[in-house]
């Protein structure tokens, strides 16, 4: 775990700044989210997302090559979800943030 303030290895900051950058696309979002608490067929993602199966496959592709999800086979089909902690947490812990922000806006005079 690194401390904060210690120098961070530059090779971990890249592949840091690709993950962010893999999560910044709306739609790649969306897929990380929908896998977060369950693993989800593509069909399944395509269909509750409004986009074809093979935009979803294409995205899936990155997001496996990242490490931010993981696939696990079924049969004939093969399932996504969030399989590290680490990002579970990360996400969980944004949408928090998000959720509360929006509540605050709510709260504030004159809204």
């Amino acid at each position: 775990m690194a401390v904060r303030g210690a120098r961070i290895p530059e090779d971990q900051v890249v592949e840091l700044a690709e993950m962010f950058q893999m999560m910044s696309d709306p739609t790649r979002l969306r897929i990380i989210l929908a896998c977060l608490d369950a693993p989800v067929s593509v069909g399944d993602m395509a269909d509750g997302l409004g986009i074809s199966a093979s935009l979803v496959s294409h995205h899936l592709r990155l997001l496996r090559a990242a490490r931010l999800l993981m696939a696990e086979r079924r049969g004939r089909q093969v399932f996504y979800v969030v399989g590290d902690s680490h990002i579970r947490s990360m996400l969980t812990d944004m949408l928090d943030h998000v959720a509360e922000g929006e509540v605050e806006a709510e709260q504030a005079p004159g809204a």
